[in-house]
């Protein structure tokens, strides 16, 4: 206790056996942890707020799920790597060298409890994140008995054919034959007026049958999360139920040649009167039937020859 020209007293107190740098280190560690705590609480969009995926909510039954599983894995992950890059700016700051210090410090070796903890907790996080993801997978994955709609899909350099199964005259199904995106503006855009358009009910189970006529290609519609590839002389499938109208744009996710940019569709989202009225129009122009195996082009495969005009 000291006395001031003021006649104020100062009391100083010293901790023993706490260095007061401790508080320092304390301080230059809490720092990148506090700010980083700022930045994810400050107020998310929603388009954070769905770690910046494409679309909204509720778009079909399976959105939200993949949605979920995907923001999830990055809260995780952000955990994570908070712990390490504390741990690594503690370590960094509490062992450098300092002033007047000379030598190597005390090297560690074998420690088994650290060497058990660094191979224990990414073995976790690996078969949690395999967990979710084979669960969540397997629901998207599971065949939806008695769909109330059936389309066949044949991706082609360097469009789509949609066949409506079981609907037209007498049930044979209807078609829509897609061509190649146009370039307009010179080759700045394309014209979106002219794209293939895929029709789905809003709010019915649907059941896509997923063909290639040439060479490897991948059905997806951004909005809806999922995509399944395209592979020559076998037919995939994806189950799911449109629960929001809308127009939602669609492409190739797999590099298929030259053009594989302009290959290009569109899905609408309609109420049934309209999905109707759309597969009317189809048979009304004469395009019933559908368009099969027959137009493949893949003569590699079994059976399969170039199509003619005979």
């Amino acid at each position: 206790m000291t006395f001031n020209r003021l006649g104020t007293i100062t009391v100083r107190v010293i901790r023993k056996g706490l260095p007061v740098r401790s508080n320092r280190r304390l301080r230059w560690v809490t720092i990148p942890i506090a700010i980083a705590l700022v930045a994810v609480l400050a107020g998310c969009t929603q388009v954070q707020l769905r770690g910046f995926l494409p679309g909204t909510d509720g778009i079909t039954n399976h959105t939200d799920r993949v949605t979920g599983l995907w923001v999830t894995s990055w809260i995780v992950l952000l955990a994570v790597g908070l712990v390490t890059w504390g741990l690594i700016i503690w370590a960094a700051i509490a062992y450098r060298r300092r002033r007047g210090q000379t030598g190597l410090p005390v090297q560690l070796r074998y420690n088994l409890p650290i060497e058990i903890f660094y191979t224990i907790v990414p073995l976790i996080l690996v078969v949690g994140f395999f967990a979710f993801t084979a669960r969540d997978q397997n629901v998207i994955e599971t065949k939806t008995k008695n769909p109330d709609v059936t389309i066949s899909v044949y991706g082609k350099r360097w469009a789509w054919d949609f066949n409506y199964l079981k609907e037209g005259p007498d049930g044979k199904g209807v078609y829509s034959k897609g061509v190649q995106a146009t370039e307009i503006d010179n080759g700045k855009n394309v014209d979106y007026s002219k794209l293939p358009v895929l029709y789905l009910p809003v709010g019915k189970s649907v059941e896509i049958d997923i063909h290639s006529r040439d060479v490897i290609h991948s059905f997806f519609v951004v909005d809806f999360l999922y995509k399944k590839d395209m592979i020559p002389g076998k037919t995939n499938y994806m189950f799911f139920t449109p629960l929001k109208t809308g127009t939602y744009q669609g492409k190739c996710a797999e590099l298929c040649g030259e053009y594989h940019s302009l290959m290009l569709f569109q899905v609408k989202v309609v109420e049934q009167a309209e999905y109707d009225s759309y597969l009317q129009s189809l048979a009304a122009a004469g395009q019933t039937g559908t368009l099969g195996s027959e137009y493949n082009s893949n003569q590699n495969q079994p059976g399969n020859k170039a199509p003619t005009n005979d």
